[in-house]
């Protein structure tokens, strides 16, 4: 795993990795824990397909309590990625409604990623 810092105030940990990183609950919490201690950012961007697929299956749960431990944590998050394989109404209905808020987004480039974080506060 490997980050690059961005961001007008350099306090965006762009994470790269061949590797699935956030699986589950204990995953995120480490990844969480690590990004702090190994870079002081609070604000997170991690690839699609560095997550594990039944995160976007949201009758698991998964999505939610990883989700929740961002917020509980005061980090936000970027995912990155093509969505619009995913069918799922409660799906993109979830992807929408976090949109709109300021600490989780589903975004489609890099570049709106860096955007989003830069203004949330």
């Amino acid at each position: 795993m490997e980050y690059k810092i961005t961001g007008k105030r350099n306090d965006i940990a762009q994470i790269s990795s061949d590797e699935i990183i956030i699986k589950d609950t204990q995953s995120a919490l480490d990844l969480i824990a690590t990004v702090h201690y190994e870079t002081d950012c609070e604000k997170l961007i991690v690839n699609k397909e560095n997550i594990a697929e039944e995160f976007f299956i949201l009758s698991t749960g998964i999505a939610g309590e990883i989700l929740q431990k961002f917020i509980n944590y005061r980090k936000k998050i970027a995912i990155v990625g093509d969505f619009s394989k995913y069918t799922s109404k409660p799906l993109k209905d979830f992807i929408f409604e976090s949109n709109k808020g300021n600490s989780i987004f589903f975004v489609p480039t890099l570049e709106e990623a860096v955007r989003k974080l830069d203004s949330a506060e």
